[in-house]
């Protein structure tokens, strides 16, 4: 079994075909437009296979991993899928090094984090050492075939049995274009073979995001430096890792020269997050937050085990190895309670369950105080990574004196539980994002925290 994950099983629910078909177009509408086709097992060395993909060898981390986090395990040259390489000219938007560092985990451990460092093109216009992003990716899905940096090599992947959307490639893309160095980080599991991946483990994302801008700066070819402005860019899955790495600076990586964070649509508060993906599109996700957990606090097994009936086993399983298109095909608007040896819901089983509420709070976000300008932004009408939670990361803060920029997205309902209103504003706020973020790394100063009036924005 992957990962020492449950049992094997694919739930597909009778569901209309409309509402799937949206489903798809939502994930359409962040894909790149090209397609890759995997080449046969036997064209590559590698030995782990998830869904019938073979991971390449270089994703197996060490027995032993360095002492200092950031520090380099190994490297080697990446195709970027829809780059171009011109000869006399050279790469555009630039070239690509796949990465493996080492970070700590939420247990202390060291881990292995794999990713993607793309030395841009374009000329840096601004002032100073070439300014670096660290691109935090939104949910990808847990098996290892779903990493952001094989999304970068291979736009999207199709084998038949699993179905991988690089669509961070696009934001990637457009830092590049303004002579941004970026660095994508995989986050602990996603991509390294070595453990399952922890998903919205609090400390594991954070500590993986800060340990990508070291890992760049320690980069032999990079033009980045130890005095390059760092700037983090993230939404959904991504904004709760850049949110987390805000808050875990100034204690974890004080040295990293950070400047700001876009946190874009973050999960600050997993409980209420989960109330909003249970029967939506993205349901999927349940099985990941719970897979991830249980990766980090052992201690949620035995209660797993008595709690959950033989299919959220085997739903476990399942979505132990799937990538995001793989869960909205097959568990769309599941009900976790489907799951559960008494028909509960997830949620009320969380509610009878202390040990479970403890894990789950120490996870929240808003507890600890930036010390670097942060960009909030979420969709009003956002029902899968819920506004009403996003929103009172940004009172929080505020409220601890951070420097906040607060976006509401105000947009209309464009279906509830299709994921397209998690979708839609990414795209909307995607350009001020990047301006936001760039010129605060270009040196500039950052739009005036707007904390006074919170109390009238939606």
């Amino acid at each position: 079994m992957p990962h020492g994950a449950a049992r094997m099983f694919v739930n597909r629910p009778s569901r209309s075909a409309t509402r799937v078909l949206a489903l798809a177009l939502a994930v359409a509408a962040v894909s790149p437009a090209s397609l890759y086709s995997p080449a046969s097992a036997a064209d590559s060395e590698t030995n782990v296979v998830s869904r019938g993909v073979e991971i390449p060898e270089f994703y197996n981390p060490p027995a032993d991993l360095p002492g200092a986090d950031g520090e380099l395990v190994r490297t080697e040259p990446l195709p970027l899928g829809a780059g171009l390489s011109i000869p006399g000219v050279g790469s555009l938007p630039g070239t690509a090094t796949r990465v493996m560092y080492k970070t700590t985990d939420n247990n202390g451990g060291a881990a292995a984090v794999t990713g993607a460092y793309i030395e841009p093109f374009a000329d840096w216009q601004g002032e100073g050492d070439r300014p670096l992003v660290v691109v935090a990716p939104g949910t990808m899905g847990q098996g290892d075939q779903c990493s952001a940096s094989l999304g970068l090599e291979h736009p999207i992947f199709f084998n038949g049995k699993t179905v991988s959307v690089g669509y961070e490639d696009i934001g990637v893309y457009r830092l590049l274009a303004r002579g941004v160095a970026v660095m994508v980080t995989d986050y602990v599991g996603l991509g390294a073979t070595d453990r399952l991946h922890t998903y919205v483990d609090r400390v594991d994302e954070g500590h993986a995001v800060l340990d990508a801008a070291r890992a760049a700066v320690n980069l032999p070819d990079a033009s980045v430096t130890g005095s390059s402005r760092v700037g983090l860019f993230g939404y959904s899955q991504g904004g709760g890792a850049t949110g987390s790495a805000s808050e875990l600076h100034g204690t974890y990586a004080p040295d990293v020269n950070l400047v700001g964070a876009y946190v874009g649509a973050p999960p600050a508060d997993l409980r209420a997050t989960a109330k909003g993906i249970d029967g939506s599109g993205l349901a999927g996700a349940l099985g990941w937050t719970i897979n991830g957990l249980a990766q980090s606090n052992p201690e949620m097994r035995p209660i797993l085990e008595e709690n959950l009936n033989e299919a959220g086993h085997e739903a476990l399983e399942d979505l132990s190895t799937a990538c995001v298109a793989d869960a909205i095909f097959s568990y769309p608007f599941q009900r976790s309670s489907n799951w559960t040896t008494t028909g509960e819901s997830l949620d009320e089983i969380i509610e009878r369950e202390p040990a479970v509420q403890a894990i789950i709070s120490e996870q929240k976000l808003g507890r600890m105080t930036p010390q670097v300008p942060v960009r909030v932004a979420t969709g009003t009408e956002d029902d899968i990574v819920p506004h009403e939670q996003a929103r009172q990361l940004a009172v929080d803060w505020c409220g601890q004196d951070a420097e906040v920029t607060y976006k509401a997205v105000v947009l209309p309902n464009l279906g509830d539980g299709l994921i397209t209103n998690h979708i839609a504003p990414l795209l909307v706020d995607q350009t001020a994002a990047v301006d936001w973020l760039t010129g605060l790394v270009g040196g500039g100063d950052p739009a005036a925290s707007n904390c006074a009036t919170m109390p009238n924005q939606r």
